[in-house]
């Protein structure tokens, strides 16, 4: 298997949390991001799985981009299969500056790329 090929299948959890066994998890890797944006991704990842259920992580794909995922363990009928997806999608609205400050730090600090070359990307699609 190439990593060309399968990409895709790679990821780095950030953080998530868990309704089946009540637990918060955070990469330390990630223990650079500033206090305030931990505090906000806990509360995500567990309001998250209080409404819906699950496991619900919060990973990056191997270019940088932050994956939000919600899964249910097999026989599991309180997760709520139709809330996950739209909740998901009212996440990436209404978090969408801390999601792309998120990328931004994962590609800078585990991609080593140009901070600066990413910030004038970021300006370019805000105009």
């Amino acid at each position: 298997m190439n990593l060309t090929e399968d990409r895709s299948r790679y990821r780095v959890v950030l953080c998530g949390a868990s309704a089946y066994d009540k637990k918060y998890y955070f990469n330390e890797k990630f223990n650079g991001l500033p206090e305030s944006v931990k505090e906000e991704l806990h509360i995500l990842c567990v309001l998250f799985t209080e409404d819906v259920g699950g496991i619900f992580t919060v990973a990056f794909d191997l270019d940088g981009h932050v994956l939000l995922e919600s899964q249910k363990e097999e026989g599991d009928l309180l997760y709520d299969d139709v809330g996950a997806p739209l909740m998901i999608s009212q996440v990436r609205r209404k978090k969408k500056e801390l999601l792309r400050g998120l990328s931004i730090y994962f590609r800078v600090t585990m991609l080593h790329e140009d901070a600066a070359v990413l910030l004038e990307e970021e300006d370019e699609d805000d105009e």
